[in-house]
Protein backbone atom coordinates (compact mmCIF):
# COMPACT_ATOMS: atom_id res chain seq x y z
CA UNK A 1 0.00 0.00 0.00
CA UNK A 2 1.45 3.73 -1.15
CA UNK A 3 -0.53 5.57 2.11
CA UNK A 4 -0.07 9.91 2.78
CA UNK A 5 -1.19 11.65 5.87
CA UNK A 6 -1.08 15.08 6.83
CA UNK A 7 0.31 16.40 9.59
CA UNK A 8 2.41 13.53 10.35
CA UNK A 9 4.73 15.57 12.17
CA UNK A 10 2.94 14.93 15.34
CA UNK A 11 0.39 13.77 17.83
CA UNK A 12 -2.18 11.53 15.88
CA UNK A 13 -0.76 11.67 12.48
CA UNK A 14 2.77 10.98 13.45
CA UNK A 15 1.34 7.91 15.48
CA UNK A 16 -0.43 6.64 11.54
CA UNK A 17 2.35 6.89 9.98
CA UNK A 18 4.70 5.33 12.26
CA UNK A 19 1.82 2.67 12.83
CA UNK A 20 1.98 1.84 9.33
CA UNK A 21 5.29 1.87 8.68
CA UNK A 22 5.96 -0.89 11.22
CA UNK A 23 3.26 -3.22 9.45
CA UNK A 24 5.67 -2.48 6.33
CA UNK A 25 3.41 -0.14 4.00
CA UNK A 26 5.12 3.02 2.29
CA UNK A 27 4.04 6.01 3.74
CA UNK A 28 4.38 9.47 2.88
CA UNK A 29 3.83 12.02 5.61
CA UNK A 30 3.51 15.97 5.43
CA UNK A 31 4.19 18.55 7.49
CA UNK A 32 3.39 22.44 7.30
CA UNK A 33 7.17 23.42 8.08
CA UNK A 34 9.56 21.93 6.02
CA UNK A 35 11.33 18.68 8.15
CA UNK A 36 13.67 15.66 7.14
CA UNK A 37 12.01 12.67 6.39
CA UNK A 38 8.48 15.40 4.99
CA UNK A 39 6.59 16.36 2.14
CA UNK A 40 6.28 20.02 3.00
CA UNK A 41 2.24 21.17 2.78
CA UNK A 42 0.16 24.16 4.08
CA UNK A 43 -3.37 22.76 3.99
CA UNK A 44 -4.29 26.18 3.82
CA UNK A 45 -2.42 27.38 0.67
CA UNK A 46 -3.46 25.90 -2.67
CA UNK A 47 -0.60 26.32 -4.64
CA UNK A 48 1.31 23.90 -1.77
CA UNK A 49 -1.30 21.93 -2.81
CA UNK A 50 0.09 21.90 -6.53
CA UNK A 51 2.96 21.66 -5.63
CA UNK A 52 2.58 18.40 -3.88
CA UNK A 53 0.55 16.54 -6.72
CA UNK A 54 3.24 17.51 -9.07
CA UNK A 55 5.81 16.20 -7.17
CA UNK A 56 3.39 13.22 -6.31
CA UNK A 57 2.61 12.84 -10.35
CA UNK A 58 1.64 9.49 -11.49
CA UNK A 59 1.84 7.60 -8.02
CA UNK A 60 -0.90 5.37 -7.37
CA UNK A 61 -2.11 5.89 -3.78
CA UNK A 62 -4.11 3.42 -2.07
CA UNK A 63 -5.00 5.53 1.12
CA UNK A 64 -5.25 9.28 2.00
CA UNK A 65 -5.55 9.87 5.95
CA UNK A 66 -6.68 14.00 6.20
CA UNK A 67 -5.57 14.48 9.65
CA UNK A 68 -3.97 18.17 9.61
CA UNK A 69 -5.83 20.33 11.84
CA UNK A 70 -6.31 22.73 14.48
CA UNK A 71 -8.46 23.51 17.55
CA UNK A 72 -8.13 27.26 17.85
CA UNK A 73 -10.21 28.88 20.13
CA UNK A 74 -9.67 27.17 23.38
CA UNK A 75 -10.33 29.72 26.33
CA UNK A 76 -12.33 31.87 24.40
CA UNK A 77 -15.14 33.15 26.12
CA UNK A 78 -18.45 33.86 24.15
CA UNK A 79 -18.87 37.52 25.62
CA UNK A 80 -15.70 38.80 23.91
CA UNK A 81 -13.42 36.16 21.98
CA UNK A 82 -13.62 34.39 18.56
CA UNK A 83 -12.71 37.03 16.17
CA UNK A 84 -13.64 36.56 12.76
CA UNK A 85 -9.48 35.61 11.69
CA UNK A 86 -10.05 32.83 13.83
CA UNK A 87 -12.76 31.72 12.39
CA UNK A 88 -11.05 32.08 9.35
CA UNK A 89 -8.40 30.10 10.46
CA UNK A 90 -9.76 27.62 11.98
CA UNK A 91 -12.43 26.67 8.87
CA UNK A 92 -9.37 26.86 6.71
CA UNK A 93 -7.30 24.63 8.03
CA UNK A 94 -9.85 21.98 8.84
CA UNK A 95 -12.18 21.86 6.05
CA UNK A 96 -11.21 24.09 3.03
CA UNK A 97 -7.69 22.23 3.38
CA UNK A 98 -9.28 18.60 3.75
CA UNK A 99 -11.19 19.46 0.23
CA UNK A 100 -8.04 20.57 -1.33
CA UNK A 101 -5.94 18.07 -0.12
CA UNK A 102 -8.76 15.76 -1.98
CA UNK A 103 -8.65 17.83 -4.69
CA UNK A 104 -5.04 17.70 -5.67
CA UNK A 105 -4.77 14.22 -4.67
CA UNK A 106 -7.77 12.84 -6.44
CA UNK A 107 -5.63 11.62 -9.91
CA UNK A 108 -3.25 9.51 -7.30
CA UNK A 109 -6.52 8.45 -5.62
CA UNK A 110 -8.18 6.86 -8.73
CA UNK A 111 -5.21 4.93 -9.83
CA UNK A 112 -5.26 2.99 -7.36
CA UNK A 113 -9.24 3.01 -6.27
CA UNK A 114 -7.86 3.91 -3.20
CA UNK A 115 -9.70 5.02 0.53
CA UNK A 116 -9.86 8.40 1.80
CA UNK A 117 -9.78 8.69 5.92
CA UNK A 118 -11.03 12.22 7.51
CA UNK A 119 -10.18 12.89 10.96
CA UNK A 120 -13.07 14.72 12.29
CA UNK A 121 -14.58 14.65 15.71
CA UNK A 122 -17.32 13.44 17.86
CA UNK A 123 -18.05 17.13 18.32
CA UNK A 124 -19.29 17.58 15.04
CA UNK A 125 -22.33 15.67 16.21
CA UNK A 126 -25.56 17.47 16.46
CA UNK A 127 -26.89 15.24 18.47
CA UNK A 128 -24.34 16.21 20.89
CA UNK A 129 -24.16 19.82 21.49
CA UNK A 130 -22.60 20.62 25.29
CA UNK A 131 -22.15 24.07 23.85
CA UNK A 132 -18.81 26.19 23.88
CA UNK A 133 -15.53 25.43 21.24
CA UNK A 134 -18.02 26.99 18.45
CA UNK A 135 -15.20 27.03 15.79
CA UNK A 136 -13.80 23.61 16.19
CA UNK A 137 -17.20 22.05 16.74
CA UNK A 138 -18.44 23.64 13.86
CA UNK A 139 -15.11 23.35 11.71
CA UNK A 140 -15.50 19.56 12.55
CA UNK A 141 -19.20 19.52 11.46
CA UNK A 142 -18.83 21.08 8.27
CA UNK A 143 -15.75 18.12 7.24
CA UNK A 144 -17.96 15.69 8.11
CA UNK A 145 -20.77 17.12 5.86
CA UNK A 146 -17.86 17.08 3.25
CA UNK A 147 -16.62 13.68 3.70
CA UNK A 148 -20.23 12.21 3.66
CA UNK A 149 -20.83 14.41 0.53
CA UNK A 150 -17.60 13.32 -0.95
CA UNK A 151 -18.44 9.81 -0.36
CA UNK A 152 -21.31 9.96 -2.43
CA UNK A 153 -19.44 11.24 -5.48
CA UNK A 154 -16.46 8.84 -5.03
CA UNK A 155 -18.68 5.58 -4.88
CA UNK A 156 -19.00 4.81 -8.03
CA UNK A 157 -15.01 5.00 -9.15
CA UNK A 158 -14.87 2.78 -6.00
CA UNK A 159 -13.11 5.24 -3.72
CA UNK A 160 -14.41 4.96 -0.18
CA UNK A 161 -14.76 7.48 2.41
CA UNK A 162 -14.74 7.04 6.05
CA UNK A 163 -14.79 10.02 8.16
CA UNK A 164 -13.61 9.37 12.06
CA UNK A 165 -13.36 10.85 15.69
CA UNK A 166 -9.83 9.49 16.99
CA UNK A 167 -11.00 9.50 20.62
CA UNK A 168 -9.57 11.99 23.45
CA UNK A 169 -5.66 11.26 23.01
CA UNK A 170 -3.06 12.36 24.82
CA UNK A 171 -1.34 14.98 22.49
CA UNK A 172 -0.58 18.65 22.56
CA UNK A 173 -4.14 18.75 21.98
CA UNK A 174 -5.86 16.78 23.47
CA UNK A 175 -4.15 16.79 26.97
CA UNK A 176 -2.54 14.72 29.63
CA UNK A 177 -5.71 14.60 31.10
CA UNK A 178 -6.88 12.73 27.81
CA UNK A 179 -8.33 8.75 28.09
CA UNK A 180 -5.89 7.27 25.08
CA UNK A 181 -2.85 7.28 23.93
CA UNK A 182 -1.57 8.64 19.88
CA UNK A 183 -0.70 4.86 19.65
CA UNK A 184 -4.37 2.85 20.77
CA UNK A 185 -5.62 5.63 18.55
CA UNK A 186 -3.35 4.78 15.40
CA UNK A 187 -4.35 0.96 15.88
CA UNK A 188 -7.91 1.37 16.30
CA UNK A 189 -8.32 4.16 13.33
CA UNK A 190 -6.41 1.34 11.41
CA UNK A 191 -8.52 -0.61 12.06
CA UNK A 192 -11.29 0.87 11.20
CA UNK A 193 -9.68 2.35 8.00
CA UNK A 194 -8.88 -1.56 6.92
CA UNK A 195 -13.04 -2.49 7.04
CA UNK A 196 -14.41 0.74 5.11
CA UNK A 197 -15.59 -0.12 2.00
CA UNK A 198 -17.49 1.51 -1.11
CA UNK A 199 -20.27 -0.75 1.13
CA UNK A 200 -19.69 1.37 4.21
CA UNK A 201 -18.58 4.82 2.63
CA UNK A 202 -20.20 7.77 4.63
CA UNK A 203 -19.25 5.88 7.86
CA UNK A 204 -18.92 8.56 11.16
CA UNK A 205 -16.85 6.23 13.60
CA UNK A 206 -15.37 6.60 16.50
CA UNK A 207 -11.70 4.82 16.49
CA UNK A 208 -13.04 1.90 18.51
CA UNK A 209 -15.63 1.23 15.80
CA UNK A 210 -18.45 3.35 17.84
CA UNK A 211 -20.84 4.66 15.44
CA UNK A 212 -21.38 7.97 15.86
CA UNK A 213 -24.90 9.86 15.65
CA UNK A 214 -24.80 12.79 13.07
Amino acid sequence: MSILVTGANRGIGAALAAHYRETGQSVVGTSRKSGTGFERLDVTDPESHARLARRLAGKPLSLLICNAGVYPDKGQRLEDGYPAALWAAGLATNVTGVFLTIQALLPNLRAAKGKIAIMSSQMASQARAPGGSYIYRASKAAVLNLGRNLAVDLAPEGIAIGIYHPGWVKTGMGGHAAEITAEESAAGLAARIEALSVATTGCFEGWDGTPIPF
